[in-house]
């Protein structure tokens, strides 16, 4: 509203009508006090039954066509305006807003032509040269829009706004560090002028200071909470920095406020995902595909999210249309495949594998990929062949030495199962499994010595491994360590109760809180207790436990378990 009050209220851009106790006169004034109420649809109403009264007031159809143009009656809005400059070729604010018009319209040469003209009639206006910058930059012709702002901003030099502009476009030219200049002089006229300091942060950002970045965008978010795009920009710095947490709280801001941003809930959805966040993720990545069907990216990530959540069959679909949009990317055809195999259709994994390898030859993961496949179809000479290739293309592809070495143990090739399993702890020293399995198929060679040190190099990597201790227990009583023996027993069957403890604290933590959920919390507490009782440890137990003593009244009893519950898992919130 106060725009179009800067155009058909000042000079020299218009001049007023001449005051007369007319209807035009009275409902013209009374559309310029509706604009000063900001209520637009008032002042449209008033200023048509003006230019009814008085068609022939060039002011009253140049008011009419700026607030037609700001309610979006584009054409309308032109129409009023070619007659306002009609009527009075001198207009100056006429040619000006029936420029903005025209470039609202599309119709950019036009518009440039009628902005020429303002500045011939106002040259010393900033506004006129403002509005055809903006249109050369839609032209493309950004060296021309910068020389409009520098003048624009010579007339006017204390505005922010014309600083904060031309530091824009000159950003856009890739002048980055004078574009920087420009945002910092907006902000000495006006400290708290929001956009730029998004600006300057945006600029700091793309120079690589990330640190400074981050602060000055902190500010624009303060400056402007609803501010949607400082707070996506300022997950960028975050991400840039390496702050996975900081980051994904600006996206999830910056979707709240305008969730159709597809970038923000792109990277959004990448951080949840990495984050272990499936629900979360899958439902980002839903979003861009609801925002862009056609992107095939997008279906792709959001096949990978239900592939991981074991959502086999919806995964599937997506990756289907991934395909259909992009039928050449073999990256998609080797995700459907193992879709298809976590569904156990290991037919059609394989032949997707296969298209993929046509499409890619040499890509190793996927040859890895098929071999898997093979292997479940049982077909092991196949499955070998697959993780050979797969090794000659990428030699340092650790797990196709590892499934290479089950599989020749499978196939009673004992050496050389043993010799891959060793190549994939080389690559790998801290590949536990791979340790374990070189112990289990050294101890079938006989190779007593060689087995118990892999296995005690797989307890030292996980000490938790309950099968590396019974396999060591073997070992060591064939050698004839009995104590040692017995020891390593000893310890994994108090793994097992561990184990079978935690399956059944995690069962009686779900019963209380289906039973807390119900309204029962006597119930809900006693399974709470009998959790903690089985796995002492188990933080959920603790938290939930909290949960209901707090909601029964019992604050200190719940603090304590609380402090218990994030001593455990400092995920876990400390309060309810």
């Amino acid at each position: 509203m106060v725009a179009i009050l800067g155009v058909i209220g000042t000079t020299p851009l218009t001049a007023q009508a001449t005051p007369a106790n007319t209807a035009a006169t009275k409902a013209y004034e009374s559309g310029l006090a509706a604009i000063r109420a900001g209520d637009a649809a008032k002042a449209q109403s008033e200023f048509e039954r003006a230019v009814k009264s008085s068609p022939g007031s060039a002011e009253m159809q140049l008011a009419l066509g700026q607030v037609l143009l700001q309610q979006g009656e584009v054409d309308s809005s032109v129409t009023h305006l070619r007659t306002a400059v009609r009527l009075k070729p001198d207009l100056a604010g006429g040619h000006l807003v029936l420029g903005q018009a025209l470039s609202a319209k599309g119709s950019l040469d036009e518009a440039v032509a009628q902005l020429h003209e303002a500045i011939k009639l106002a040259p010393t206006e900033a506004e006129p040269r403002r509005a055809l910058a903006r249109v050369l930059r839609l032209q493309q012709k950004t060296p021309e829009a910068i020389s409009e702002m520098r003048a624009a901003v010579v007339l006017e030099p204390r505005r922010p706004d014309l600083h904060d502009e031309l530091g824009s476009l000159l950003a856009q030219n890739n002048q980055v560090a004078d574009a920087e200049k420009q945002f910092r002089v907006a902000l000495q006229f006006d400290q708290h002028y929001e956009p730029a300091r998004f600006h300057l942060g945006v600029a700091l950002l793309s120079a690589g200071e990330r640190d400074a970045a981050v602060s000055e965008l902190t500010q624009a978010t303060e400056l402007n909470p609803k501010d949607a795009l400082a707070f996506y920009y300022l997950g960028n710095a975050y991400e840039a920095q390496g702050d996975a947490a900081a980051a994904t709280l600006a996206y999830q801001q910056s979707v709240a406020l305008n969730s159709n941003s597809k970038e923000a809930q792109k990277h959004l959805g990448l951080l949840l995902q990495r984050a272990g966040d499936l629900e979360g993720a899958s439902a980002a990545y839903a979003k861009v595909v609801e925002l862009d069907p056609n992107d095939p990216d997008a279906h792709n990530n959001l096949g990978i999210t239900w592939m991981a959540s074991g959502k086999g069959n919806a995964a599937l679909k997506e990756f289907q249309e991934a395909i259909k949009l992009r039928p050449d990317d073999s990256g998609f055809r080797g995700n459907l495949g193992i879709t298809y195999m976590q569904l156990s259709d290991f037919d059609a994994a394989i032949d997707q594998l296969q298209q993929a390898i046509k499409l890619t030859p040499d890509n190793a993961s996927l040859h890895y990929d098929l071999a898997l496949a093979l292997k479940l179809k049982d077909n092991l000479v196949g499955s070998t062949a697959e993780m050979q290739k797969a090794i000659e293309l990428d030699p340092k592809l650790v797990d196709a030495y590892y499934t290479l070495g089950v599989t020749l143990w499978q196939q009673g090739e004992f050496a050389a199962a043993a010799e891959q399993l060793r190549k994939a702890v080389q690559l790998k020293p801290d590949y536990s499994e791979a340790y374990y399995t070189l112990g289990s198929v050294l101890k079938q060679l006989n190779q007593l010595p060689d087995a118990a040190q892999a296995l005690r190099e797989a307890i030292r990597l996980q000490p938790q491994f309950t099968g590396a201790h019974t396999n060591l227990a073997a070992v060591l009583r064939q050698m004839g360590d009995t104590a040692g023996a017995d020891a390593e027993s000893q310890i994994a069957g108090t793994l097992v109760k561990q184990k079978t403890n935690l399956q059944g604290a995690t069962f009686s933590t779900n019963s209380g809180k289906r039973l807390l959920d119900a309204g029962d919390l006597d119930g809900a507490i006693s399974q709470f207790r009998n959790a903690i009782r089985l796995s002492p440890s188990y933080a959920p137990a603790h938290h939930e436990l909290a949960v209901a003593l707090s909601r029964k009244g019992d604050k200190a009893a719940a603090a304590e378990e609380f402090q218990k519950a994030t001593e455990l898992d400092p995920k876990l919130k400390s309060t309810p």
